[in-house]
């Protein structure tokens, strides 16, 4: 595969992997009737569930080719990249709303390039601080926008859910660049496989959520939870399954100074999906976010051209 082929089907992945991410924030505005302890145990019981399912054929071959240090890196990223993450996100959405959480985290393309990135791999961070720039200050109107329109929110419930945006952003960091360092260390199993392994553990750790998720929670009637299990399902599937794998693939193709770039399709999507649902057009400074994390991303795969590598100025 040739630089330029990894390229397109890097950026490719990247970009279906965040249209799979972005309902996720969506999903606990459809959920609203439920805590986010129990959004994220629906959740992840339904990965380990179709994750296991989608490893019965493979299982033996797999299973021989994991070894204690494997089950332990899995147990962490499970715990840091989906269930940590997702317990903060929900908080986030629930209190201060789809595009204060899906901003904030849309650091991500900073924080995962500014920690992960190493020196002789991709595109040095001198280079790259135009651009990271540009996504820092579309987070920063959408944080304004977001204290303008946050009717009714007391501003302590509105910090309250920003601050549990940046601890999802921080640990989803923490998560991509430990996996993507995993994934590049350990040839034995492909993006798929390791998606799938990662969701049997996240699966397997859920279980512990359970008993305090459900146990004395309000009562809901049926169609309520038929909503629950339904968006569970789905976000389990295209978010976790589908999303997680190609979040893989892509994290083998590129370096982590452009796939953590690669993020802000996550938050762009999440953005669409929240004024969908909200039935409403972007504000000038949200689509003034917009604008300045694209053209942030844009100019950062730009960079990592393979012409422009491979011919510097002469």
């Amino acid at each position: 595969m040739t630089p330029r082929q990894r390229l397109v089907i890097g950026l490719l992945c990247g970009l279906v992997a965040g249209a799979f991410w972005g309902g996720v924030f969506l999903a606990p505005k459809l959920l609203h009737a439920f805590t986010p302890l129990q959004m994220t145990a629906g959740r992840y019981l339904c990965y380990g569930l179709a994750s296991a399912a989608l490893l019965v054929s493979s299982a033996r071959s797999v299973l021989a080719r994991l070894t204690l240090a494997d089950w332990r890196d899995l147990a962490g990223l499970s715990l840091l990249g989906n269930i940590v993450y997702y317990v903060g996100l929900a908080v986030a959405v629930q209190i201060a709303g789809v595009a204060p959480a899906s901003l904030i985290i849309g650091l991500l393309p900073v924080t995962i390039t500014l920690v992960g990135a190493k020196p002789g791999e991709g595109v040095a961070l001198r280079k790259l601080a135009a651009p990271l720039l540009l996504v820092a200050a579309g987070v920063v109107c959408i944080n304004v926008a977001a204290f303008q329109t946050t009717a009714g929110i007391g501003v302590g419930r509105l910090v309250l859910g920003l601050l549990a945006a940046v601890g999802a952003l921080a640990t989803w960091t923490v998560y991509a660049v430990w996996n993507a360092r995993r994934l590049a260390a350990t040839p034995r199993f492909n993006s798929h496989e390791w998606s799938l392994l990662t969701g049997v553990v996240t699966g397997l750790l859920s279980l512990l959520l359970v008993i305090p998720a459900f146990l004395g929670a309000a009562p809901h009637v049926p169609a309520d939870w038929m909503l629950f299990w339904g968006v569970s399902l789905a976000v389990a599937l295209g978010a976790s399954v589908i999303g997680n794998g190609l979040w893989n693939a892509a994290s083998r193709l590129l370096p982590l100074s452009l796939s953590g770039q690669l993020i802000v399709f996550e938050t762009l999507f999440a953005l669409v999906y929240g004024f969908l649902h909200d039935a409403r057009w972007p504000l000038a400074l949200e689509a003034a976010a917009i604008v300045l994390m694209l053209a942030g991303v844009l100019w950062s795969v730009h960079l990592h051209r393979p012409s422009a590598e491979a011919h510097p100025a002469e």
